[in-house]
């Protein structure tokens, strides 16, 4: 199979498939019937090229193109262009995107960094479906605007309607995409794609459609007017989405040092916090707060950096319950020396609290999973795996949460199978 394509569902691979098949559909009709004014379906694909070139990979694994999809948007709700009617159609919207997309992957194909197949299968098809829902009104859309009576606000009402239904679109596919590489519920899914990518979509919808407009009366140059404040907004968030991943980057490599130092097993934190974050996944969490629990889960055991004798293994699950909870007080306040953390410091100060405590769900989660993983360690036994969460509902109700732990069981049984640990 094409490396490209190795790890994909079968939801991804179907999504590509009708890609693909939509491109080729589009290019062949286009190149049937001619390309109707073609310094625009040029300028419009060039500027589609430059978003992929450009594009770039934000918080939760999305990559997207802002400039690219928002050139698409842009083309695809043309009207006119200094008082000429566009008259291309849905076909070659799509014919034009395809090219530029194709044109601005190739650079990154050339170096080894291709993109995600998923990705840009989502972003024709979104451009895809706009067009063959919009074009064929463009004509009645452009008489409204240059009758008797001039007015472009059925134009624009019609943009509004039709651009908030390709999103919703967008976001239920890209959720269940998401809810099955990811093992969340769809529901989830739907909420974190709302919060943490509908924004930007709708950010880009409407640059879109100022695009659209502005073409009316500034010709071409309009390109130029909307590239470089789109150009300047995926510089910021790239600059935020390279901060983000210095954060985890950062968290991850201060996590290794009680390994490095002998006070808990090789990669004791690196397991705790993939299964505290499945874990969440299963118990609902939003993204927000799977970030938050992985950094404080990676961390939870930094306060033994304190203690003068290690305590075997670093099993703090063992070891006398004070002793616990004065390690988790140690560590929140190291990690409160990096003065951007708070919240995470407050969810290793309180892993420790029993459930009459109250603690934060994330801290109860922590709780749950080290125990686990100071039981069970790197073994493979799935045995020893049931064996550590029996032992560990014996305390349920006072020192771990029934909701999490029921979570953390399910989780074991199906990735125990899979990994055969």
């Amino acid at each position: 199979m094409n490396p490209t394509l190795r790890g994909l569902d079968s939801g991804q691979l179907l999504l590509i498939a009708a890609a693909g098949l939509l491109a080729v559909a589009g290019v062949a009709h286009t190149a049937a019937v001619g390309l109707v004014q073609p310094e625009v379906a040029i300028g419009f694909g060039a500027l589609i090229a430059v978003g992929e070139l450009a594009r770039l990979t934000m918080p939760g694994n999305r990559e997207v193109a802002p400039i690219g999809a928002a050139a698409a948007l842009g083309y695809t709700l043309l009207l006119d262009m200094s008082d000429e009617p566009l008259t291309h159609d849905a076909f070659q919207v799509v014919a034009v995107i395809s090219a530029g997309m194709i044109a601005g992957a190739l650079p990154h194909l050339a170096v080894g960094r291709p993109p995600r197949l998923d990705a840009v299968a989502r972003r024709l098809l979104v451009g895809a479906m706009l067009a063959f829902a919009f074009r064929p009104l463009a004509d009645t859309l452009y008489a409204t605007t240059h009758s008797l009576d001039p007015t472009w606000w059925p134009a624009l009402g019609v943009m509004v309607v039709l651009i908030a239904v390709t999103l919703l679109a967008d976001v239920l596919v890209a959720a269940a995409l998401r809810a099955e590489q990811v093992r969340t519920a769809f529901r989830v899914a739907v909420r974190d794609e709302i919060n943490m990518a509908f924004p930007l979509g709708a950010a880009v919808a409407a640059s879109g459609v100022l695009l659209a407009l502005a073409a009316h009366s500034m010709d071409m140059v309009a390109l130029l007017v909307f590239a470089a404040p789109l150009l300047v907004t995926q510089v910021a968030f790239r600059k935020y989405a390279g901060i983000r991943a210095t954060y985890l980057q950062t968290v991850r490599a201060l996590s290794r040092v009680t390994e490095v130092g002998g006070y808990v097993e090789p990669g004791h934190s690196r397991r705790v916090s993939k299964l505290a974050v499945a874990v969440g996944r299963e118990l609902g969490m939003a993204e927000p707060e799977l970030l938050d629990l992985e950094y404080a889960a990676l961390m939870h055991d930094i306060g033994q950096l304190s203690l003068r004798d290690p305590i075997p293994s670093g099993a703090t699950v063992l070891t006398d319950p004070q002793q616990a909870r004065r390690i988790a007080e140690l560590g929140a306040a190291v990690i409160k020396q990096t003065g951007v953390l708070d919240w995470v410091a407050e969810l290793v100060r309180r892993q420790c609290d029993s459930v009459a405590e109250d603690p934060p769900l994330s801290s109860r989660v922590i709780k749950a999973c080290n125990a686990y993983d100071d039981l069970v360690g790197g073994s493979t036994d799935r045995d020893r795996a049931h064996a550590a969460l029996e032992r560990i509902r014996l305390g349920v109700g006072t020192d771990y949460d029934p909701a999490v732990i029921e979570a953390l069981a399910r989780v074991v049984d199906r990735l125990t199978p899979l990994h055969r640990l």
